[in-house]
């Protein structure tokens, strides 16, 4: 049974991609700093809910375990993400203990789990997915902090692609969502309009299906395949 590690799934995309891969026959890990939100999830998708925060080299080491007591590791997703303070602040009055707040959660975090991870990720030759966003290449009133670091992530996603040829790596932007920290990022508007993060789930399983070139991807770019949940146990087993 191909095994996955999805970090940030107890709510938004990382839930619903959790939710998928049970249903395709995956062996899921989840985490989340909410032990009540993280373990309805849990309920909910049948994946195996580690409560914590990512930035916490304890919790890591607790999701290192858990994966390792597997014998495998055919996916790993960095979801766990933070915008920072809200209402987002212009760069020049991002404070800097909230720079690195950000810096931990969105690049040294999902750094360290895939330092420790990778072994394993390789063996199994597996995929490791980075949820980026499209404020790591353009740029946006208020979202300096958290685009600088996404960027970053990107970068760290590439380079491990090149000095890892068998390791498909791929920094993705999921394209904007119907999810808590989107609603975070517009305080008091109606974002109604936007797709639920099940909309996106397809597409993210296809990538990883199809396996292309490890590089920078726009989900709204893949197209997904009939039966995505099956397709990735396929390729994975």
């Amino acid at each position: 049974m191909p095994t996955a590690l999805v970090t940030g799934g107890s709510a938004g995309l990382g839930r619903a991609l959790a939710a998928a891969l049970v249903a395709g026959g995956w062996d899921v890990v989840i985490d989340g700093r909410d032990p009540a939100s993280l373990a309805a999830a849990a309920r909910e998708t049948g994946a195996r809910g580690i409560p914590g925060d990512v930035t916490d080299p304890t919790h890591r080491e607790q999701l290192t375990r858990a994966v390792t007591d597997t014998g495998r590791l055919d996916l790993l997703v960095n979801n766990a993400s933070t915008l920072g303070p809200t209402p987002l602040p212009p760069v020049a009055a991002l404070p800097s203990d909230a720079l690195d707040d950000i810096w931990r959660t969105n690049v040294a975090a999902p750094l360290a789990l895939t330092q420790a991870l990778l072994p394993l990720l390789s063996d199994s030759r597996g995929a490791l997915v980075n949820i980026s966003s499209d404020a790591a290449v353009e740029h946006y009133e208020g979202w300096g902090g958290y685009a600088a670091s996404k960027a970053a992530l990107d970068h760290l996603t590439l380079t491990l692609a090149a000095e890892n040829p068998g390791l498909a790596a791929y920094a993705v932007d999921p394209g904007d969502m119907r999810t808590a920290m989107h609603q975070a990022a517009f305080p008091g508007e109606d974002i109604s309009d936007r797709p639920l993060p099940e909309t996106v789930v397809p597409r993210l399983l296809a990538l990883v299906a199809q396996r292309p070139p490890s590089g920078r991807y726009r989900a709204a770019d893949v197209t997904p395949a009939v039966a995505a949940p099956q397709d990735v146990r396929a390729e994975a087993s």
